[in-house]
């Protein structure tokens, strides 16, 4: 039967798709944990799970396990091959001091890696991975990065890669992180890179598992970053990062005002920030082009 201009034939139904199911992993110890909310944050794993539901409303089923923790019930290769996609969170750990909280961790990727369950991980994500898949992470000698890091460009193989797709060439992001990545995984593709840590992103491969990792975190909300500030002090004012702890108030004070207010454009002038950090479909990207 043929089609009256102007009309069109009613869709037919469509089967509710399943909800992918994604496994975060929490990088933190419950000490750290408990440390981050005494200070008005999140679990790390708990703010990663809030934003993965958030970018896919009802399309998400999203379990957390804590392999830092001692006696911690972690998955098996069988158990992890039943998920979507797997995220690793920041830590407060060094990765160089080692440790069962640490050594853990990486057992658990290395499982991971039998199977072909996708991975992201945000700051310690990236570096756990790395360390997992044979690479090698330092205390960075330049000192902490934090705030924003600033001037990100993604390489020509970053400008490419399905992870920065709708991301500006260059741009500014949410962080804190005291180490980096001194030698890439073999294979591993650098995506992007700043003035402070030459490695930004990677992807790689690892056994049957593709990895994606940023030393940023696309996941945070300014009121994470917040707490962040709040819990570090008076840390950062020994580190030059601020004259004295009045000075790191208002900077807290303006994280807050921002997510009240994103858009406020002065706010966003004084800390030399733009949609990339403030929008938050630009400043989680990353994660949303990974699912």
């Amino acid at each position: 039967m043929p089609l009256i201009l102007g009309c069109s034939r009613p869709d037919a139904p469509r089967m509710p798709m399943p909800a992918a199911r994604l496994l975060v992993v929490e990088g933190n110890t419950a000490e750290a944990r408990a440390r981050q909310v005494e200070f008005g944050g999140q679990a790390a794993s708990e703010g990663y799970a809030q934003i993965l539901r958030e970018l896919f409303p009802g399309q998400v089923s999203v379990d957390i396990c804590y392999p830092a923790d001692p006696g911690a019930n972690l998955p098996d290769a069988g158990g992890i091959d039943g998920y979507d996609g797997i995220a690793i969170t920041g830590s407060s750990l060094n990765i160089y001091h080692g440790g069962i909280e640490i050594a853990q961790q990486i057992e658990f990727l290395r499982t991971a890696f039998t199977t072909d369950v996708p991975i992201f991980g945000s700051c310690w994500g990236l570096q756990l991975l790395t360390v997992a898949a044979g690479g090698v992470v330092r205390r960075n000698p330049k000192g902490r990065e934090v705030g924003f890091s600033r001037r990100i460009r993604a390489t020509p193989e970053g400008a490419r890669h399905p992870m920065y797709a709708g991301k500006p060439a260059v741009f500014e992001a949410m962080t804190v992180h005291l180490d980096e990545v001194e030698t890439l995984p073999e294979g591993a593709q650098l995506l992007a890179t700043n003035d402070h840590s030459q490695v930004q992103a990677v992807a790689f491969q690892a056994g049957r598992a593709s990895c994606w990792g940023v030393q940023y975190h696309p996941e945070y909300p300014f009121r994470e970053m917040a707490a962040i500030f709040r819990r570090l002090r008076p840390s950062l004012v020994a580190e030059g990062f601020f004259m004295d702890e009045d000075e790191e108030a208002a900077f807290i004070a303006d994280l807050e005002h921002f997510e009240r207010d994103p858009c406020n454009a002065s706010l966003a002038w004084r800390h030399g920030i733009d949609g990339a950090v403030i929008t938050k479909s630009v400043r989680t990207r990353e994660i949303a082009n990974w699912i």
